[in-house]
């Protein structure tokens, strides 16, 4: 399964995409950051942001997104904008059809190092060895994205979708 770990932003969006095939390991296909103009007009940003990410759907081919819950800080500013960049993720993945999955912070930490409080540093460390990447990923927006990813692939259960399919198709033909 193709999964595409987006860590919001509106200045940096972090994506990061990773395939596995099972719970025991995933594979870092591509990762990176993208960067809105930071003197644009707001609708300019978001526009750049959409198509930049239109083109990383259209060329990385998803089946599905997995992105970071919303959460607010003290900054409700810097909150309004990863909103915003959340909702422009939404955006692309509806109009492709990809189904989303989103994880709290807490969720991503735990799965990864089986602690909710872990640092940035601890958190792009074990995403290096679960890929089994040289080097840490950078920058940690990107990092953060394929954490996500990871994630994911823990927590995803396939068995469950092909049941919602199966409990469906009985229901039709009833």
């Amino acid at each position: 399964m193709r999964i595409l770990g987006i860590d919001p932003g509106l200045g940096r969006c972090g994506f990061g995409l990773v395939e596995t095939s099972s719970r025991a390991g995933a594979k870092a296909l591509d990762f990176g950051v993208i960067t809105t103009t930071v003197d644009a007009a707001l609708p300019l940003r978001l526009l750049e942001l959409y198509d930049s990410l239109v083109q990383i759907f259209d060329e990385t081919k998803p089946e599905v997104v997995a992105i970071e819950k919303l959460f607010f800080s003290k900054n409700i500013t810097t909150g309004i904008a990863v909103a915003e960049a959340r909702g422009i993720v939404l955006l692309v993945a509806g109009q492709r059809g990809v189904r989303v999955l989103e994880y709290t912070p807490n969720e991503i930490k735990k799965s990864l190092t089986g602690y909710g409080a872990a640092t940035k540093t601890q958190i792009s460390e074990m995403v290096r060895v679960h890929l089994g990447l040289e080097k840490k990923p950078k920058p940690d927006d990107a990092a953060d994205a394929l954490a996500v990813a990871i994630t994911c692939s823990f927590l995803y259960n396939i068995s469950e979708e092909e049941s919602y399919k199966f409990s469906n198709s009985r229901k039709e033909r009833k």
